[in-house]
């Protein structure tokens, strides 16, 4: 089985390199792509300068991939993923002990997969997160705010198995004239909405950080209860 894949760049990748690039990305260092090609056109003129969406095909054969939008993960899941690797959180007691709880409790090593698949904590999402972990919105908060804005899943290539088997397939220009300002709608939108929903919060029924730390929820426990908490839907999480 072939993905077809799109990534988003200032400039042509026609072989896309392992082991390069920054490890504070959401999943650590890898190539992040999308399935999405308005999407990638998007991440191209994130800096509002003209880009690519590079396409690729990649071989899904053989390779380990952990999909967080699977029903038997949640939206915890993730975010001690995110936690784990993305700097820039906000410095307090709240903050630190949530980092740590989440990481002790919820972490999935992503080290034993090729692939990984997830939400994209861009900009709007990444503040979203910073609330939750701050102990300002409560879990069925951010599990609505995820949804904000159709940013979609990103697909991250981070084994050096999962390289050997991308192969480029060409290119498509995007202009900042109409992406950029897309990109930026997009993230107004979301965050438009997201103020809209915080107004509405029932504080007395909902699940804070400090509720989950208090209580000692585990990993199953949240599944339980993840009626509201679910990141996504059901799919395939290995391919042979």
């Amino acid at each position: 089985m072939k993905k077809i894949l799109y990534h988003g760049s200032d400039h042509i990748i026609e072989k896309p390199a392992f082991g390069v690039g920054t490890s504070h990305n959401d999943y650590g260092r890898g190539f992040y792509c999308t399935e999405n090609l308005e999407l990638a056109k998007e991440w191209a003129c994130a800096k509002n300068e003209d880009g690519f969406a590079n396409m690729y095909e990649l071989d899904m054969n053989g390779l380990a991939v952990l999909n967080l939008n699977q029903e038997q993960y949640h939206i915890l899941n993730w975010l001690a993923v995110l936690t784990r690797y993305r700097s820039y959180w906000q410095k307090n007691s709240i903050a630190e002990r949530a980092k740590d709880y989440l990481q002790q409790h919820f972490l999935i090593d992503i080290s034993q997969f090729d692939v990984v698949i997830g939400n994209r904590a861009d900009d709007s999402y990444f503040s979203f997160a910073q609330d939750f972990v701050m102990g300002v919105i409560s879990l069925e908060k951010l599990s609505q705010a995820m949804k904000l804005g159709n940013l979609g899943e990103q697909v991250v290539l981070i084994s050096e198995k999962a390289f050997a088997q991308i192969t480029y397939t060409g290119n498509d220009a995007a202009y900042a004239e109409e992406y950029f300002n897309k990109k930026e709608a997009r993230d107004r939108e979301a965050r438009r909405a997201y103020r809209c929903q915080k107004i509405t919060s029932n504080l007395l029924e909902e699940t804070f950080i400090l509720d989950i730390m208090r209580k000692e929820m585990t990993d199953d426990e949240v599944r339980i209860r993840s009626g509201v908490f679910a990141t996504g839907t059901e799919s395939t999480g290995r391919y042979v």
